[in-house]
């Protein structure tokens, strides 16, 4: 293999797909990255057509402290579930910095569930190789494979309720909403600018399973990549200003909760959790903080981190 081969082989190869699995440049449009974690920045790339199979960023911790009220709140609205599961026979399957990996560890994480991770080389994919499956995030309970991020919470709440599950509407409606419309808003904000797409990348290499190799090539290659991409989806979904479209994006979210404290009422739902983990990955990164800024948002957001509480992950 010559060497234009090869790095075309690392960049399109480095670039978590969600449902498409040959390296062609077509593909590339098609499983641009769509969101990024937070521990220090963030990044990963999901499926234009299934934003709901790709992964999760890294726990990342917002600055400043609660109120008491408010980690009175998040104390009483947190449900227990260790006594469900057991912490040896779960682990998930992720790229850190991937959202939808970062919507299970959003629900894992909100209900206390001890698992492990194991960090997956998006070049290679050898720590899945075992799976006929090949995409993230893979989730294994008590030897079961669970895939595709939706479905996954699903089962798992399934589990905690003994079955008993009723969904409502209206957190339906809005869990689909995070995978049809609120995912396609990052790629295009996260990408922006070279700088950006560089500060992106340079979470994703610095915080995912890369060799030192992997980590330079794949940072400025898949940098220059993503800022040319993020062109493309941008039209594609019909933006005109990045920014706006994810600021109000952000605010028909608020509007939908209408002065509650969460979706759920007094304590986040699965609709909650989904919007918290998507949004996570890009919280440091300067189209969060921008979010953040020209929002109202960030009340809602240190609701639910304190809510969440700490991961309880533990790394392989």
């Amino acid at each position: 293999m010559n060497r234009s081969k090869a790095l075309r082989s690392l960049l399109f190869n480095a670039f978590p797909r969600c449902t498409f699995s040959s390296p062609h440049p077509k593909t590339m449009l098609r499983s641009a990255a769509c969101g990024v974690n937070t521990s220090s920045s963030p990044i990963s790339f999901s499926s234009v057509t299934r934003p709901d199979l790709c992964g999760k960023l890294g726990s990342y911790g917002l600055s400043g402290s609660y109120s008491f009220s408010m980690t009175t709140v998040a104390a009483e609205a947190k449900p227990k579930a260790m006594g469900v599961f057991n912490s040896k026979n779960i682990v998930l399957y992720q790229y850190e910095a991937c959202p939808f990996c970062n919507k299970v560890r959003a629900f894992l994480d909100f209900h206390d569930i001890p698992y492990k991770i194991v960090e997956v080389n998006p070049l290679n994919k050898k720590e899945i190789k075992w799976s006929g499956y090949k995409k993230v995030p893979i989730l294994v309970v008590d030897g079961e494979q669970l895939v595709d991020s939706s479905d996954i919470i699903d089962k798992l709440n399934e589990r905690i309720h003994s079955g008993n599950t009723v969904t409502e509407d209206e957190e339906s409606k809005w869990r689909g909403w995070v995978d049809d419309h609120l995912v396609h808003m990052l790629s295009p904000n996260i990408y922006r600018s070279p700088s950006e797409a560089i500060e992106s990348f340079d979470y994703i290499t610095s915080n995912g399973n890369f060799s030192l190799t992997e980590r330079i090539t794949v940072k400025y290659v898949g940098a220059a990549a993503m800022y040319l991409v993020s062109k493309k989806l941008k039209k594609r979904h019909n933006i005109t200003d990045e920014r706006r479209a994810l600021y109000d994006s952000v605010e028909t979210w608020l509007n939908a909760i209408d002065g509650r404290d969460f979706l759920g009422g007094s304590k986040p739902n699965l609709a909650d959790l989904a919007v918290f983990g998507v949004l996570r990955p890009i919280r440091h990164l300067k189209a969060g903080k921008d979010m953040v800024e020209n929002t109202h948002i960030g009340d809602w957001f240190d609701k639910m981190e304190a809510s969440v509480g700490k991961s309880s992950r533990s790394d392989v």
